[in-house]
């Protein structure tokens, strides 16, 4: 089976992140992969490069529709004559859908987004609107991944009959209870090994709500003097005024670490005694797999899939939005004894390794993708 993946852009996020993990999870498995970016050549495109697999870009530019890409995506997708395209994001789905459908070729879109946001822009609006309308006929089906996200496009306008969901997966071997780790990030931070270390990874963005963090933050560490906090993502440095003022007004810079866009994450993530979501909007995040693989306590807002990755053990759920709720849950998990924290860390991690390992995920998508080609191949 030879596929062209063809995605928005290749930066870190966890559309681009998955991929990866797909194409790691599948090379060797009797598949032929290429990627095509409809914009750059990220973080991520240098990481897929790595596996062997090309890379190649339309060279669109942010927020311009780009009538030429479609026609040097078809050239392109003549050339390599694959037995399937799939495709990840709303604009990656339209320009990628239409350009198959001309070659006749099967497609299976992604769809990556929870509810709508009205600061969502408006080309994005209007390519989710596009791709509600073609849904019926351009896609052989349509990956959600999560639930939250298949319901939320149903109602939308897409195709029902064609959503399923297939879950981000995770690299269990990566990700992992590391007490190495721990001590060596907390050592370069310059934080004591029995300081309660409470951690956001997401990038700096309104739909993150770093807000309702880090008035929760300043909450905790009121009653937690010794807490300290981890910031990492896109945008998430010293040098974001807005970011540094919020933390000046909370009286919150010398117990808050901001480290930028990090490619260490699983050392990163092992060193939390909690990981934080403070996200108003989200499909499935990243980043609860991530520390639930960890074995590290997770509060989170009540957006997306959440409750049901965290289950019952791996974590408190809490409303959006509100700060007050958000530190008891934090500082609720902080005051969990060791063994304790060791059993819900382990319940977590085998959450994840039953249901969201990479490995599990990728015989799924594997299955999806045999289905859309065999009828075609007919």
């Amino acid at each position: 089976m030879k596929i062209v993946h063809v995605i928005t852009g290749l930066g870190l996020g966890g559309a681009e992140t998955m991929l990866c993990r797909l194409l790691q999870a599948q090379r060797g498995a009797t598949r032929e992969a290429r990627v095509v970016s409809l914009t750059d050549i990220g973080a991520a495109g240098a990481r897929i490069g790595e596996l062997g697999v090309p890379v190649s870009t339309l060279g669109m530019r942010i927020g311009r529709p780009d009538p030429a890409a479609l026609l040097r995506l078809v050239r392109l997708l003549r050339e390599e004559r694959p037995d399937l395209v799939q495709t990840w994001m709303y604009h990656a789905d339209l320009l990628g859908g239409i350009a198959a459908r001309l070659l006749r070729l099967p497609v299976i879109w992604g769809v990556r987004h929870g509810q709508a946001d009205r600061r969502d822009k408006l080309l994005t609006r209007v390519t989710r609107r596009a791709c509600a309308l073609l849904s019926y006929r351009l896609p052989t089906a349509i990956v959600c991944n999560s639930e939250s996200a298949r319901r939320a496009h149903a109602s939308a306008g897409y195709a029902a009959r064609k959503l399923v969901v297939v879950p981000n997966g995770f690299d269990v071997s990566r990700f992992r209870p590391s007490p190495e780790a721990r001590a060596a990030v907390r050592r370069e931070l310059g934080i004591a090994l029995d300081a309660p270390l409470v951690g956001l990874v997401a990038r700096y963005h309104p739909h993150k709500d770093h807000d309702t963090f880090l008035e929760a933050a300043a909450r905790v560490r009121d009653a937690h003097p010794a807490a300290r906090f981890l910031l990492c993502g896109h945008g998430v440095e010293w040098g974001n005024g807005d970011l540094a003022a919020k933390l000046d007004r909370l009286g919150l810079r010398p117990a808050v670490h901001l480290l930028g866009r990090r490619d260490d994450m699983e050392r990163i993530t092992a060193s939390l005694d909690v990981s934080c979501l403070s996200s108003v909007t989200e499909s499935f995040p990243n980043v609860l797999g991530e520390a639930m693989a960890c074995g590290v306590p997770c509060v989170s807002t009540d957006c997306g899939d959440v409750a049901e990755i965290l289950g019952d053990d791996a974590g408190a759920v809490v409303p959006v939005r509100d700060p007050r709720a958000f530190a008891g849950a934090v500082l609720d998990a902080l005051a969990l004894d060791e063994r304790e924290r060791e059993a819900r860390g382990a319940a977590a991690r085998s959450r994840v390794i039953a249901s969201y390992a990479i490995e599990v995920v990728a015989r799924r998508f594997a299955e999806i993708q045999l289905s859309a080609i065999r009828p075609a191949a007919a």
